[in-house]
């Protein structure tokens, strides 16, 4: 792997307040450690040069030359181990390195990609990535980019296993060898069940049917019939009535007291 180049600024702010000063002017606050060093050192880094750094690296592995300005010891091989970022922003809070010497060998994860289509997916089957990476043990200039795993041969059932896949020059694999990496599995078919229904069984009334055209003229006809019989008018029954009596009509009160008052007797003549 190819190492790039960075500069970084030793740094004398490491509480809260001086950190938060330090973010506002563009700068990130960064800490390195390693073996060959007793304890970790507190670094800045400009925050541009820190995003042009993730921008031309092509591998998640970024392998930098650090220039330590006004440092005694300025140039120093390191791995970015961890860049912490906002969770709303995206913006980068925080860099760890680790430092590390030409000839030390590094453990570090490197991703798997899939080469080739495989004959199984060909066949209708899918094909499942099981571990999308894997830990590799080699020297700094020796770290890939990727494990490329060629799968034109697998067919549907099969898989390639850690212990199949070839490593790169200087690099060993670690896990365990019989863990799958990639399988083709066969295709899932959905299988619809139908319930069948049992001899006898009555079926549910589905309300808001529409009646076929004989029953419902049968309906129609039956009902007129009834209507016909309840709305037949007796004789005198006026017009909307259902044939009963209509009450006699009720007496003035004038008429009562024409009844009620005495007729006068003719007076005798002398």
């Amino acid at each position: 792997m190819k190492s790039l180049a960075l500069t970084v600024f030793p740094r004398t702010e490491a509480r809260r307040p001086g950190v938060k000063k330090l973010r506002t002017a563009a700068r990130v606050p960064a800490v390195i450690y390693g073996l060959r060093r007793p304890k970790p050192q507190n670094l800045e880094i400009k925050l541009k040069e820190l995003q042009d750094l993730v921008h031309r690296s092509v591998s998640e592995n970024i392998l930098v030359d650090l220039k330590v300005e006004g440092d005694p010891e300025p140039e120093r091989l390191a791995l970015v181990q961890e860049i912490q970022h906002h969770p709303l922003s995206g913006a980068p809070l925080h860099v760890d390195f680790h430092e590390i010497a030409p000839d030390e060998r590094v453990v570090v994860s490197v991703p798997v990609e899939a080469v080739g289509e495989a004959q199984g997916v060909k066949d209708g089957g899918v094909l499942e990535h099981v571990l999308f990476k894997l830990r590799v043990r080699t020297l700094p200039k020796d770290i890939p980019e990727s494990l490329q795993v060629d799968v034109t041969n697998l067919k549907i059932g099969q898989a390639i296993r850690i212990g199949e896949i070839p490593a790169p020059p200087g690099t060993e694999i670690l896990g365990d060898k019989h863990i799958s990496v990639l399988a083709v599995a066969a295709p899932v078919e959905e299988v619809v069940e139908v319930a069948e229904a049992e001899p006898g069984a009555l079926e549910p009334e589905v309300i808001g049917e529409k009646k076929e055209e004989g029953e419902e003229g049968e309906g129609a006809e039956k009902g007129a019939e009834k209507g016909a019989e309840k709305g037949a008018a007796k004789p005198g029954a006026k017009a909307g009535e259902k044939g009963e009596k209509a009450p006699a009509a009720e007496e003035k009160p004038a008429d009562k007291k024409a009844e009620k008052r005495p007729e006068k007797k003719p007076e005798k003549k002398k």
